[in-house]
């Protein structure tokens, strides 16, 4: 799961960064930087993780993990600037955050979170549209020349142009933002996205929005206080959460909602003296999640043996969950559900 920071300049997108991958005392991954996007992997800190180790004991525990992906900043005098080379670079990523600034910028600019929202949906929307109309002209002028490529997803595309010509980014269509014939487009006004408002140290509050975006709830960030934070010890920074009424970290609150853009949710299992979350997306069928785990799972898949983590709590051990007739033996298609310990029965 990886997602993409991008945002205008001077909205504090490096700050923001920097308080994700200081809240645990974490290091970008090696070589990010190095002329590249900066990329932090971050651990999902998970309760129900450390109370399987508590009861199984293993060898190795693994959470599981996000990636954060900012953008190089590419020079105002590139060629590439013009064409959108900041946001290409996170197209590879499965959503966005938009850092959008909300404090007083240089030489005293007033804060306009809303329209700087719009204008940077605007530049996805028309750079899409682009990559649609290129690849539309593409199918057409070999349909001219007697080939055949593309013609499933060129009624696709030009239902993604119409759309887009109206202003409307394609997550608002959700049949054409999830059909796989047109994921290798990458399409970036496709993929969900979360608001991140970057406040002043002193202001809790989110700004009135004139038209808030359709499914999107904006999520406050003190950028600059919150990345000092991080770089405090675990004392200090209780102390300054308190004095600044922030229950959690921004990394805690930005994994929680990227989650629930994503719709992602988490399994787990206790395999080779191991426990491990696994993340996967909502409704998954059980034969894809075993081939999340190994492909040899998916390819020899019985059964799915399945306990919810809740039932396991209650009970306080597998065996009692079992003897209370808590445990299902489930085929292919059970929808796997969120806090699911799942062992894979198998045979290759």
């Amino acid at each position: 799961m990886k997602l993409g920071i991008i945002g205008l300049p001077q909205s504090g997108k490096s700050t923001v960064f920097g308080a994700l991958l200081g809240a645990r005392g974490q290091k970008e991954d090696s070589g990010s930087s190095r002329g590249g996007p900066r990329v932090a992997t971050v651990t999902v800190l998970d309760e129900r993780v450390d109370f399987l180790a508590e009861i199984y004991q293993p060898k190795k525990t693994t959470y599981a993990k996000i990636e954060y992906l900012l953008p190089s900043q590419i020079p105002a005098s590139s060629p590439s600037r013009s064409e959108g080379g900041v946001l290409n670079q996170v197209r590879i990523c499965d959503a966005l955050m938009e850092v959008v600034r909300n404090f007083e910028g240089p030489a005293g600019s007033p804060p306009s979170p809303e329209p700087d929202f719009v204008r940077l949906e605007e530049e996805m929307i028309l750079s899409d549209l682009t990559v649609a109309e290129k690849r539309i002209e593409r199918i057409e002028l070999d349909r001219k020349r007697g080939k055949k490529e593309g013609e499933r997803e060129y009624p696709l595309l030009k239902s993604c142009c119409e759309w887009l010509e109206t202003g409307d980014p394609l997550r608002n269509r959700p049949d054409l933002a999830s059909d796989p014939l047109l994921k290798g487009f990458t399409f970036l006004s496709a993929k969900p996205i979360l608001i991140i408002v970057n406040n002043e140290d002193e202001d809790e509050a989110l700004p009135e929005w004139d038209h808030r975006p359709q499914g999107i709830n904006p999520m406050l960030v003190r950028g600059r206080l919150e990345m000092e934070i991080a770089s405090l010890s675990p004392e200090e920074a209780e102390e300054f959460q308190e004095a600044y009424h922030i229950q959690e970290s921004a990394l805690d609150r930005v994994i929680r909602n990227s989650y629930q853009i994503l719709d992602r949710i988490s399994f787990f299992t206790v395999i080779s003296d191991e426990v491990r979350a696994w993340s996967i997306d909502a409704a998954t069928p059980a034969l894809e999640a075993a081939g999340a785990v190994h492909s040899d799972m998916k390819q020899g898949f019985i059964r799915a043996e399945v306990l919810s983590f809740e039932d396991l709590k209650t009970q306080g051990s597998f065996q009692a969950a079992k003897k209370a007739g808590l445990v299902r033996l489930e085929g292919k298609e059970y929808e796997v559900k969120d806090g699911d310990i799942i062992n894979f029965r198998f045979n290759v």
